[in-house]
């Protein structure tokens, strides 16, 4: 059996002994990562702000990928991202953890092992679910959890492969562990929102049962433990299902639109719900504005639709001008079908409330107005709808029509009430679907192109 290594550098900031081992490793390493967001910029300065051992041969890692060249003393922090890595160490690798290879550490107290990404190790998976069973403190590590939901030990881990943004490990098919790898000061959604909707007692979305954080340099989320809701199926793939098979999917649409209202209602009774008022509605449409304008320099192919588009967000700045105001509460903040799930008695959850990632956690924490979660499911048919072949646009709209019916049954309230302000949203959607396929998934372009000639032509 390989054997693992007992390191020992201090838990601080600024730790000079790790990066002269891990540096030129991680400077190489990182940029190749699916999660790593500066694929387009080089990374020109990396500093570890904290690094604890976990457990012998496996060290937890802070660092700072800088993005800009180094200011002087005292000058402004260079802008770049905060990442966390959990890197194992060995004096030989075995060949199960080939692909989890990092490099051989040429140089500083870590001189000569080979270092690889912990999380693709069953070993040390297995290792951190047995802390986060113990809430307690390592270094700059804060372990916490329910009390009234333990967790078992000695389940096996599996990784899962299919995420973009963050890792997730799988134990025993009974819980699920989001490894946060870019991470921002503040409590992530993530745990936050699932927490307060479990104190309201709703059953829509997993409950966490353990978490960690980290308490220095700044706080940040790290990580979340919740049931995993084994065997169910996700939106997406049951609507792409029933596509291809011609089946109707109204059915499942309006019990999605009750699941969303009701994770709406609970998030209402447990956190703050100010109105936007002039102020905050003329904020609202201009960053809406600013970011169509951006993504019309972008993608030549929006710019004869701005005005038509332009009048949507205009509508609801005028509407804010004229004293009208409306409810803001917290959301999922990223909501479509990739992220629901229904299990096989057909009950539907909704989980990964982390929001969009590419956003500020400052501006994914605040309050918004629900229909930004309507616009976004109501976006997700019309894109399962228009990936099949041929196009079926009716589909898309009976789904779109059963879902507000459903979330109007649960919430009292219809969505389509406050047109202006749902069209809005969804023209603020379609926009970012425009730009996000024009650089990653340019044979997707017409997909969310197709909803701007719709979305354009209602201002005429």
């Amino acid at each position: 059996m390989p054997k693992t290594i007992t390191a020992r550098p201090r838990t601080a900031a600024g730790v000079d002994g790790p990066l002269a081992s891990l540096g030129g490793l991680l400077r190489e390493w990182l940029p190749r990562q699916r999660w790593f967001a500066g694929k387009d910029r080089p990374v020109a300065d990396l500093s570890v702000l904290s690094v604890t051992e976990l457990f012998p041969g496996c060290l937890h890692l802070l660092v700072h990928a800088a993005h800009a060249p180094v200011p002087t003393p005292g000058g402004t922090p260079p802008p770049g991202d905060c990442y966390q890595l959990l890197l194992g160490l060995r004096e030989q690798l075995a060949p199960r953890l080939e692909r989890a290879f990092i490099g051989r550490a040429t140089g500083g107290p870590l001189a000569g092992l080979a270092v690889y990404d912990a999380l693709y190790d069953p070993r040390a998976a297995s290792l951190l679910l047995e802390r986060l069973r113990r809430p307690g403190t390592a270094g700059p590590l804060c372990f916490g959890a329910d009390p009234a939901a333990p967790v078992p030990g000695g389940l096996p881990p599996r990784l899962l492969d299919a995420e973009q943004s963050n890792t997730s490990l799988v134990y025993g098919d009974a819980y699920i562990l989001k490894i946060f790898r870019r991470v921002f000061p503040g409590t992530n959604p993530d745990l936050e929102l699932p927490l307060a909707l479990a104190r309201e007692g709703c059953g829509r979305v997993p409950a966490p049962v353990a978490w960690f954080e980290a308490t220095a340099p700044e706080p940040l989320t790290l990580g979340v433990l919740q049931p995993f809701l084994r065997g169910a199926e996700d939106g997406w793939q049951l609507a792409l299902r029933a596509l291809a098979g011609g089946l109707d999917f109204t059915g499942e649409a309006r019990a999605l639109g009750r699941a969303t209202a009701e994770v709406h209602t609970a998030l209402a009774a447990a956190l703050p719900t100010p109105a936007l008022r002039r102020a905050q509605t003329e904020h609202l449409a201009a960053g809406m504005m600013r970011r169509l304008e951006a993504a019309a320099r972008a993608v030549p192919a929006l710019v004869p639709y701005v005005p038509g588009l332009r009048a949507a967000f205009d509508a609801v700045a005028s509407l804010g001008d004229r004293g009208r105001d409306w409810a803001a509460q917290r959301i999922h903040g990223d909501l479509h079908l990739g992220q629901t799930l229904r299990a096989a008695d057909g009950f539907w959850s909704l989980i990964d409330f982390e929001g969009e990632p590419t956003r500020p956690l400052a501006e994914r924490r605040r309050p918004q107005p629900p229909v930004r979660d309507i616009a976004g499911m109501l976006r997700s048919f019309d894109y399962a709808a228009r990936s099949h072949r041929p196009w079926n646009d009716e589909w898309a709209a009976r789904c779109r029509i059963a879902y507000c019916e459903g979330y109007a049954e649960a919430a009292g309230a219809d969505p389509r009430s406050e047109p202006e302000l749902l069209r809005a949203h969804e023209t603020d959607k379609a926009v970012y679907e425009v730009l996000y396929e024009a650089r990653h998934r340019p044979d997707w372009l017409p997909v969310p192109m197709a909803a701007i000639h719709r979305l354009a032509a209602l201002a005429d």
